[in-house]
């Protein structure tokens, strides 16, 4: 039996992020019939995202690709497409760098964060169009769906959800489901 046998055909369409009740660092997380609490950007929301605000970006992003940790989780049952990252793995978020937000390989100079984190944030970590298919200098780079700091934590704008979650989450995904934060 192949994996995607065990996939569900349809796939969530749309998982809407709404701030949480008093906290704009916090949020609740509404998939289909699921709902989990989320972090999200140490500065709350933004229409206006711009590189090192800590915020999260109010708009709507497909789901491109993502990334898990093969040393610490077997590889999630999901439709999306996930590559195992490996230790020469970088995300450039220099803005005036070229490969400004995108997927780079060590040794590599410019700005830039290590996909192999010691923390397990990037254990599962999934790309959301976010200036990616149509990149702009300065407009934010590694906005990710990725998994929570003990106590959600805010992140550097990214939504955040615990790994349990992320698990329960990832065979309901597919390269048509969008997350749209409001």
């Amino acid at each position: 039996m192949r994996t995607s046998d065990l996939l569900p055909q349809a796939h969530i369409r749309e998982i809407v992020v709404r701030a949480a009740p008093g906290n704009p660092r916090r949020a609740i997380v509404q998939a289909g019939h699921l709902t989990f609490p989320a972090a999200l950007g140490r500065s709350g929301r933004t229409s206006t995202k711009k590189e090192g605000d800590g915020a999260t970006p109010i708009t709507t992003m497909r789901l491109l690709h993502g990334y898990y940790r093969s040393d610490r989780l077997i590889a999630p049952k999901t439709s999306l497409a996930l590559t195992a990252i490996r230790q020469d793995m970088l995300w450039c978020d220099a803005p005036a760098d070229a490969s400004y937000n995108t997927l780079v390989r060590a040794p590599f100079q410019p700005s830039h964060e290590k996909m192999t984190r010691e923390d397990h944030l990037y254990d599962i970590c999934l790309v959301m169009d976010w200036n990616i298919s149509s990149r702009q200098r300065n407009r934010g780079s590694a906005i990710f769906f990725h998994l929570a700091k003990p106590d959600y934590k805010p992140t550097e704008g990214c939504i955040a959800i615990r790994l349990r979650d992320m698990q329960r989450l990832l065979p309901l995904l597919g390269p048509d489901t969008v997350v749209r934060v409001l």
